[in-house]
C-alpha cells in the first residue's frame, strides 16, 4: 500500500469542498438542532468517515489551527467531533506534529471511572474544541464546560463547516476564538 502524497493547502481545501458539496449537502425540508427549519442539511459524517475525505479534513483543519500556539490536544462532543479529531491526529503525526485527541461524552459515564472526557489527560493542557458543522454553538459550549471542569485550557473552537447561524457569535461571546475552515459561500449555499 502506498500513501497518498500531501496536497498543497489550496488543493486539499478545494477537494474537501468538492466532496462535501457532492456527498454531504442534502436539499429538502430539515429541522436543525436549534429547532429552526432549513432547506438544506450538511451531514459531514457522510464524508468525515470516508477514507478519501478524512485525510483532506485532517490537512485542512491542521492548516486552520496552525497559528494557534502550543496546542496539545483536539477533540469535542462525541460523535461529530470524533472523526475530525482522529483525522487531525493522524495527519498531524504524518507532518511530525504531536496532537493528542480526546472525546467529550454528553454525560459522565455511570460506570468504570465515570469520566466525561476520554483519552489522554488534558488537565493543564492547551486544547482546541472541534465540531463538524456548527449551528447554535451549544455543543462546543458543553464541551468547553466539561474540559474546563477537568482543568484543560480551551484556546479555540474549530469547525469544518460554519452554517452562519450564530455559533460564531455565541462562542466568541463566551470568550473563545472561533475558527471555521469552510463557509456556506464555499459550498454555494449562501
Amino acid at each position: 500500500m502506498t500513501l497518498a502524497p500531501q496536497l498543497s493547502s489550496t488543493d486539499a481545501r478545494r477537494q474537501l469542498i468538492e466532496h462535501i458539496s457532492a456527498d454531504a449537502v442534502f436539499h429538502g425540508d430539515f429541522t436543525l438542532t436549534s429547532g429552526k427549519k432549513a432547506s438544506y442539511y450538511v451531514d459531514l459524517r457522510k464524508v468525515s468517515l470516508d477514507h478519501r475525505v478524512a485525510p483532506l479534513i485532517g490537512q485542512v483543519m491542521l492548516d486552520l489551527i496552525a497559528d494557534v500556539p502550543d496546542v496539545d490536544a483536539v477533540g469535542g462532543m462525541t460523535m461529530g467531533a470524533d472523526p475530525i479529531a482522529s483525522a487531525i491526529l493522524h495527519q498531524g503525526a504524518a507532518r511530525g506534529l504531536a496532537y493528542d485527541a480526546f472525546v467529550v461524552r454528553k454525560e459522565p459515564k455511570d460506570h468504570g471511572r465515570g469520566k466525561q472526557v476520554e483519552g489522554p489527560d488534558v488537565a493543564g493542557r492547551r486544547v482546541i474544541v472541534l465540531e463538524d458543522t456548527s449551528t447554535t454553538g451549544g455543543s462546543p459550549l458543553k464541551a468547553i464546560e466539561a474540559l474546563r471542569a477537568v482543568g484543560a485550557e480551551v484556546v479555540a473552537v474549530a469547525v469544518v463547516v460554519d452554517r452562519a447561524t450564530g455559533a460564531r457569535e455565541v462562542i466568541e461571546g463566551a470568550g473563545v476564538p472561533y475558527l471555521a475552515a469552510i463557509g456556506l459561500e464555499d459550498l454555494g449555499l449562501a
